[in-house]
């Protein structure tokens, strides 16, 4: 529950709210089943993007390594950590978790974002 609460506090903006009810699991490991670790890694390698991306990339590789159960979701991470990579001037694992993000966004929700990246891995 405390998961689905951060989610919500996330998708309306509010980190601290989201940091807070994320804060109430103690012990992921013990606390919830692998999904769930996966999901509780991925909130907070988004939470944790806006300060330190080194921490975001640990966060989001353990969130992908643990598994997302919505493809969605899976393509958001690993566009977030082509961003990562390209930003850490690692071109070809940009390149290719793009790739990744690109196969698994069938609705093309991520479209947009996935061009402009492209178009930044250009410049590099």
């Amino acid at each position: 529950e405390f998961i689905l609460l951060a989610f919500f506090k996330l998708r309306t903006q509010n980190f601290d709210s989201a940091k807070k009810w994320l804060g109430y699991i103690k012990n992921p490991e013990t606390m919830l089943v692998k999904k769930q670790q996966g999901y509780y890694n991925y909130l907070h390698g988004l939470m944790v993007s806006q300060t330190s991306i080194t921490q975001a990339e640990k966060y989001l590789k353990k969130a992908v390594s643990l598994g997302l159960s919505m493809d969605h979701d899976l393509a958001m991470a690993k566009l977030q950590l082509a961003g990562i990579a390209m930003t850490k001037r690692r071109k070809r694992e940009a390149t290719m978790l793009m790739n990744e993000a690109k196969k698994l966004d069938k609705h093309g929700m991520l479209k947009d974002q996935i061009q402009q990246l492209k178009q930044q891995l250009k410049r590099i």
